[in-house]
């Protein structure tokens, strides 16, 4: 039949049902993500086989069976000693050990540089509310528990290490609400709860995008934020703080201007430049920078911004299931991005053991294999008067990044940087003869075309100019028939003018 109620019962020892709608698809699709199924069957017996299936393991030895109705539930609970006993040589199997932890912020540290990173934003906290670095304001921290290791303080100092900018962000604010629903079925997220418990405050999720919603986050709620957000600022220094969404809430205004006023002024004590992210004009314009969650702006900006995404489009963290973009994909969008003003933080989720993943770690090191080659057309560089030609129009706005987009050899960005600009072709996709439009002869004194002087051009990397000739209808360039290594990533012509 048709699977619409969740049973969730901790079979470690803490009773917890929950009824819950899910689809049966979503079932199917979940059990394709771990090996449970496997052993359902001989540990809950046939009849129960057939009227219930095992949805996923949460943290705890919390294990979620999908029944197909309330009874199927109950029955399920009144057997639970039976099937502990069963189960728990599976469930110890699955417990990972702090001796079982290969978390290396070394590693983690090298991988990045070699990926080319300047930048690197841990996450100090997110919606769950737990602290990846050692706090005095709540002992539900990775220092105290889980690793018992400050993530964030060892990360920092092997970016400092490296000359990478250690930085941090915080998902805190959502911890509002990110709790809320334990309360509507019997679980242990209860009254009272006080400041400083890992649950508190649990309250309803309202509309995110409602900045008026209630209840609105109260005074002892925005002040503990407050207090960690400036605690992160003082342990840790960062160069920059990325702030999620919600912080646009207008019950959160006056605390983001305390916030930005002590970090702004702590960053003066130090002589250091810093900088916030925001979304959804939550900062006053000009005060921090924008940033766009998996997408980009269409046109280029006169002001700095800023591209988060990850390097899988279905997840920000590890799953079995994770669909990957290429590098290549990658690369294409961040010459986009910088062509156009922007700056590209790019996410991977790690392993539950502290590892990143092989996919994730190649897709890096072929992202700073390319950088090697061509970053001087990306790192320090400055909007030209054109930022892009070319046939494909780039979707603007949030969550817009889940395809490829069709890039042509037609389709160039450019840079510029002293007396260099950078003409990146997207995808030059073997073609050995580029035309480009924006450097075409024209009319300056009644069109502000470009009329300054080309005195050489060449490809970065192993393919060869040539020869190169100007018309009114663009700049030609022509390279040598020897193929370079790679005719897929962006192809990068340094145009050297006077």
């Amino acid at each position: 039949g048709l699977m619409k109620k969740i049973l969730y019962t901790d079979f470690v020892g803490t009773d917890s049902i929950v009824a819950k709608m899910l689809e049966e698809k979503e079932i199917r699709k979940a059990i394709t993500r771990n090996n449970l199924y496997k052993f359902w069957g001989k540990i809950a017996g046939a009849k129960f086989a057939q009227k219930s299936k095992p949805y996923s393991m949460l943290s705890g030895g919390v294990m979620v069976i999908a029944c197909e109705n309330g009874i199927v539930a109950q029955e399920l609970m009144l057997k639970k000693t039976q099937l502990l006993v069963k189960f728990k040589p599976y469930l110890e199997s699955l417990k990972l050990k702090v001796s079982d932890l290969k978390f290396d912020p070394k590693k983690w540290a090298e991988l990045f540089k070699d990926a080319g990173a300047q930048y690197v934003v841990p996450v100090a906290e997110h919606h769950d509310g737990f602290q990846m670095y050692k706090s005095e304001l709540s002992h539900w921290n990775a220092a105290e528990m889980g690793p018992k290791r400050d993530v964030l303080g060892e990360l920092s100092r092997e970016f400092n290490r490296l000359g990478l900018k250690n930085c941090a962000s915080s998902h805190r604010v959502e911890h509002w609400f990110f709790m809320g629903h334990g309360k509507e079925f019997p679980s242990d997220i209860k009254e009272p709860l006080r400041r400083g418990d890992f649950y508190w405050p649990s309250m309803p999720e309202a509309d995110h995008q409602d900045i008026f919603s209630q209840p609105a986050p109260s005074q002892e709620y925005l002040e503990d934020w407050l207090e960690r957000c400036c605690e992160i600022v003082d342990k840790y220094r960062p160069k920059l703080v990325y702030f999620d969404w919600w912080i646009h809430h207008s019950a959160v205004k006056p605390y983001l201007k305390k916030f930005a006023a002590y970090y702004y002024n702590r960053a003066e004590e130090w002589g250091e430049g810093v900088v916030i992210n925001y979304k959804h004009d939550a900062f006053e314009f000009g005060t921090a920078v924008v940033d766009i969650e998996r997408g980009q702006f269409a046109d280029a900006k006169p002001y700095i911004w800023q591209t988060d995404t990850a390097v899988a489009n279905n997840s920000w963290c590890y799953t079995n299931a994770n669909s990957y973009k290429t590098s290549t994909q990658i690369i294409r969008d961040l010459c986009d991005i910088v062509s156009k003003n922007g700056r590209l933080l790019l996410n991977v989720g790690p392993k539950s053991d502290g590892t990143i993943p092989k996919e994730d770690e190649d897709i890096l090191r072929q992202i700073g294999s390319w950088l090697k080659v061509n970053g001087e057309a990306i790192y320090g560089c400055k909007l030209w008067r054109e930022s892009a030609e070319g046939p494909t129009a780039i979707e603007e706005g949030q969550f817009t990044d889940a395809g490829a987009k069709p890039y042509t050899s037609r389709d160039i960005r450019f840079t510029v940087n002293g007396d260099a600009v950078y003409a990146i072709c997207l995808n030059p996709s073997g073609c050995r003869e580029f035309d480009i439009k924006s450097f075409a002869q024209g009319n300056s004194a009644v069109k502000p075309v470009f009329h300054g002087i080309i005195k050489d051009i060449t490809a970065l990397g192993n393919d060869k100019v040539e020869k190169w000739s100007r018309s009114d209808k663009g700049l030609k360039i022509v390279l040598c028939d020897a193929k370079g290594e790679n005719d897929v990533d962006p192809l990068v012509f340094k145009i050297t003018v006077d």
